[in-house]
């Protein structure tokens, strides 16, 4: 997929696609610009061992997202290294491509399993068969519909989690300045946990927190915030 070719995302189609294979995926070519990939609540223990995880706001709608950083500048992903990544944990927004779970319409609750067409992992000369030649769904794409049915899943979860940061005012905007080598670069529109209003929740807020399982996603939250030295290194040496 070229930069300059969006993604073409179509509902998966046994009369259209029983013959797609997919390749495991063995590039990062589809991520290679993004300084930003969205995650979940469940990741963030995992993700906050490599890299910061922090929050941006949607101008449009005024919803926040949780988002690991994998840059210091827009357009640039430091984990990308020619066909490798140079992390150990792959945020599973990334591992799912190039499928999606999508809307199957417009306002529409009910979802479908999407496929980015134009994806160089599809082709019907190799990789995993979608289908058996009998046009039953192969354990395969069994798999990835679990796969990507159980990241749904964390998806609601994480939007709950983050609506709920919002309501109780715990997001604070942040201008984070990181020295990398001899350049300085100031990054904007990102938000982080407020500590301080953290531990001056109510008792009956906290036991909240604690009980719906927000406590380990926000202290790996805060605690991912070291890993920006490890993304002014990256920088310094990239």
């Amino acid at each position: 997929m070229s930069d300059k070719q969006p993604p073409k995302i179509v509902p998966l189609r046994r009369d259209v696609h029983g013959k797609l294979k997919i390749r495991e995926l063995a590039s990062f070519e589809h991520v290679k610009n993004a300084h930003m990939v969205p995650v979940t609540a469940h990741e963030f223990a995992r993700l906050g061992a490599e890299y910061p995880i922090v929050f941006v706001k949607n101008s449009d709608t005024g919803e926040f997202q949780s988002v690991a950083l994998l840059g210091l500048k827009v357009g640039e992903n430091l984990f990308v290294d020619g066909d490798s990544w140079k992390g150990v944990f792959v945020p599973g927004s990334i591992r799912n491509h190039p499928f999606v779970l999508a809307p199957a319409g417009q306002n529409s609750d009910q979802l479908v399993v999407g496929l980015i067409e134009n994806s160089p992992l599809v082709s019907e000369e190799e990789g995993n068969a979608l289908f058996s030649e009998e046009g039953e769904e192969t354990d395969y794409l069994k798999a990835k519909k679990e796969t990507l049915v159980s990241f749904l899943e964390s998806d609601k979860m994480t939007k709950a989690f983050v609506n709920i940061l919002a309501e109780k005012e715990l997001l604070t905007s942040q201008t984070v300045t990181v020295n990398a080598g001899k350049e300085k670069i100031n990054l904007n529109g990102i938000y982080i946990v407020d500590e301080k209003k953290l531990g001056e929740l109510s008792d009956e807020d906290f036991a909240d927190f604690r009980k719906r399982g927000f406590l380990p996603p926000l202290y790996a939250q805060l605690g991912s915030l070291h890993q920006f030295s490890k993304l002014a290194k990256m920088q310094a040496g990239a």
